[in-house]
C-alpha cells in the first residue's frame, strides 16, 4: 500500500480477483488440515479483499510500521481467512500456507500475535477485540497518530457484555478512528445466532449506543467498498460500525448449502472439487460493478 492513511483505490476487477484468491488460499490451507472454519473464510473474503486491497494503510515488508492501520481479528477462529488476506497483501509468503496448523508454523489454527506478522492481537475468548480496539484507538489519539483501528468480529460476539461496554466507551470518547466490522452469518457453534440470543434490531442498537451505522450485503463488493469509504470519510466525531450480512461458504455451492457450517470437515476429494468450482468462476475484467 502507501505511506498515507488511505490505500489507493482498487478497481472492480482487482477487488474481485483479490476475493477469489483469498477464497482459494483459504481452501488450500483447509485442505492441509482437512477441516476448519472454512465457511467463515469463504463468507468473509469479500470484506477482507476490500480491507487489504483498498482500505488499509500498511507496508507489507514492515507490518509493525507505526503509521499502519490496525486490523484486529477479534474472532480468532477466523485465522485461516486472515492468513489468506495477509498472503494476498504480501505480508506472508504464499509458500507458508502449506504449513498451516502444523508444529512450528507461523500460521496456527487460531490467531496468535506472537506467531504471525500482521496479526495485531491473539484472538481467543470472543468479545475481547472491541475492548482492545478502544484502547488502541485512544492510544493513537494520544500520540496524534492518524491511523484507523479496524475491529473484525463475529455476530456471536454480540452475545458478550464486554462488546457493549466497549461500544458505549468508544462513543463516550468520540473515537472517530475506530471502525468495527461485524460478520452477520447467523451461525454459531450452538446453532443459529439469532436463536442462541436474539440481537435484532441490530442497527438500531448500535445507533442507540452512539455509533454511525451501516448495514450492507457483505458479499456485494461494490456495497462493501462504498461502506468502507463512507466509514473513513465520515466527519462526525463518533465511532463507526459496518454490519455485513454474509453467506457461509460463499462461492462454493455445496458448502453454502450445508446446514451446519460453523466448523466443518470436508472429504478429501471435495477440496479439489471446491477449488475447481472457484477456478471455473474466476472473475474476468469488467467495467461494471465497483467504480474505478
Amino acid at each position: 500500500m502507501t505511506d498515507s492513511t488511505a490505500a489507493p483505490a482498487a478497481s472492480a476487477h482487482a477487488l474481485a480477483q483479490a476475493a477469489w484468491r483469498i477464497r482459494r488460499f483459504a481452501l488450500r490451507m483447509g485442505e492441509v488440515q482437512g477441516q476448519g472454519y472454512i465457511g467463515q473464510a469463504l463468507g468473509w473474503a469479500d470484506v477482507l479483499a476490500v480491507a487489504y486491497r483498498h482500505a488499509l494503510a500498511l507496508r507489507p515488508d514492515d507490518p509493525a510500521w507505526e503509521g499502519r492501520d490496525r486490523f484486529l481479528l477479534s474472532h480468532g477462529h477466523y485465522a485461516i481467512a486472515h492468513y489468506a488476506a495477509l498472503i494476498e497483501a504480501g505480508v506472508i509468503s504464499e509458500a507458508e500456507l502449506e504449513t498451516y496448523g502444523s508444529d512450528d508454523s507461523r500460521l496456527p489454527m487460531s490467531g496468535m500475535a506472537s506467531y504471525t506478522p500482521g496479526m495485531e492481537i491473539s484472538g481467543g475468548s470472543l468479545g475481547q477485540g472491541l475492548v482492545i480496539g478502544v484502547g488502541m484507538a485512544l492510544g493513537l489519539k494520544q500520540k496524534k497518530n492518524p491511523a484507523f483501528v479496524y475491529n473484525s468480529m463475529s455476530d456471536g460476539e454480540l452475545d458478550e457484555g464486554s462488546t457493549w461496554e466497549a461500544a458505549m466507551s468508544a462513543a463516550h470518547h468520540r473515537l472517530d478512528n475506530l471502525i468495527c466490522l461485524v460478520d452477520i452469518n447467523n451461525q454459531q457453534a450452538d446453532g443459529p445466532s439469532g436463536k442462541v440470543l436474539g440481537f435484532e434490531p441490530l442497527a438500531d442498537k448500535w445507533a442507540a449506543f452512539g455509533w454511525h451505522v451501516q448495514r450492507v450485503d457483505g458479499n456485494d463488493l461494490p456495497a462493501v467498498r462504498t461502506a468502507f469509504d463512507a466509514a473513513r470519510a465520515l466527519q462526525d466525531a463518533k465511532p463507526r460500525v459496518i454490519l455485513f450480512d454474509t453467506l457461509m461458504g460463499k462461492g462454493v455451492p455445496f458448502l453454502e448449502q450445508r446446514e451446519k457450517n460453523h466448523f466443518i470437515r470436508v472429504d478429501p476429494p471435495e477440496w479439489q472439487q471446491a477449488l475447481a468450482i472457484l477456478d471455473a468462476n474466476r472473475p474476468v475484467p469488467t467495467t461494471e460493478g465497483v467504480p474505478a
